[in-house]
């Protein structure tokens, strides 16, 4: 019984980062992977920033995530949505 409650509260944690810096990180200086770095997630934010983002082409799928708030955190929790 106790595993069924703490998987229930897991799902409805979020990450302490915000929305708005991770949005606006990825916007700005996404093809370096800063918002990768900014959410924990060094090893991808290094494979952006020597690849450039992935020409690009990964910066703007991250952002897009972002933007519909399927992105997450080094967790694995998705990023807090402001209020």
């Amino acid at each position: 019984m106790t595993t069924a409650s703490t998987t229930g509260a897991s799902s409805a944690q979020v990450s302490e980062k915000g929305f708005v810096p991770v949005l606006l990180l990825c916007f700005f200086v996404g093809v370096l992977g800063v918002h990768r770095f900014y959410v924990g997630k060094i090893g991808t934010g290094i494979l952006q920033l020597i690849s450039f983002g992935g020409f690009g082409i990964w910066t703007m799928v991250d952002f897009v995530m972002i933007a519909v708030g399927s992105f997450t955190d080094k967790e694995g929790l998705p990023i807090k949505a402001s209020n």
